[in-house]
């Protein structure tokens, strides 16, 4: 695990995977998106805002479901490196504030995302290997960072951990009239994963 974890770190932050102009494209995206959800959003729209041709857009990204998909993912991707304010709690508070408030931003578009992903195999392969594996590698990131302090020993630290609060934040984000917020977060801190990972065994 400690071996896995190191690696995981030594991702964080990504490379972006795309080139100037596909991420200029993958940003105009992203912001029609926030301004007119995923049902309104066409092609011919975020081609004509990035001053680029539908076959250019295709050509790279074949379906409206995979360029929403890029989008989002590059857009997280911005704001995915781990926090280090120098004390394990402080990390996981500030990890769960920015998902937080990455969930509130993205809301529809995650949910949209998801259905999309249920209908198209691919689309869940790039979500997984993307998205998920980069939230994951910040996760394990920020806890490989509090052995290294001697807060918490390895042998606490298991994959079950990324459902407890990045996995569970996200999935509060996309349920109507149930946003996470500061206190959710503390309360997953402070009530479960603190007293979780220092805990000694008997």
């Amino acid at each position: 695990m400690v071996g896995a974890m190191s690696q995981a770190a030594g991702e964080c932050p990504q490379a972006s995977p795309w080139s100037p102009r596909e991420a200029e494209i993958l940003a105009v995206t992203l912001q029609l998106l926030q301004e007119h959800g995923y049902d309104q959003l066409t092609v011919d729209a975020v081609a004509g805002e990035a001053h680029a041709s539908k076959a250019t857009v295709y050509r790279r990204w074949p379906s409206k479901a995979e360029l929403v998909l890029a989008a989002f993912t590059e857009g997280v991707r911005l704001v995915g490196d781990p926090p280090n304010t120098g004390t394990l709690r402080g990390d996981l508070l500030h990890l769960g504030e920015a998902i937080c408030q990455e969930g509130g931003q993205h809301a529809g578009t995650i949910r949209a995302v998801m259905v999309e992903v249920s209908r198209h195999p691919k689309l869940n392969e790039v979500l997984q290997n993307q998205f998920l594996k980069q939230r994951k590698a910040v996760l394990q990131h920020v806890l490989r960072q509090a052995v290294d302090r001697g807060e918490i020993s390895a042998e606490v630290v298991t994959d079950e951990l990324w459902d407890l609060l990045p996995g569970y934040l996200i999935f509060r984000s996309i349920i109507p009239d149930r946003p996470p917020n500061r206190r959710t977060v503390q309360a997953l801190v402070d009530g479960f994963l603190i007293p979780g990972l220092t805990r000694t065994s008997g």
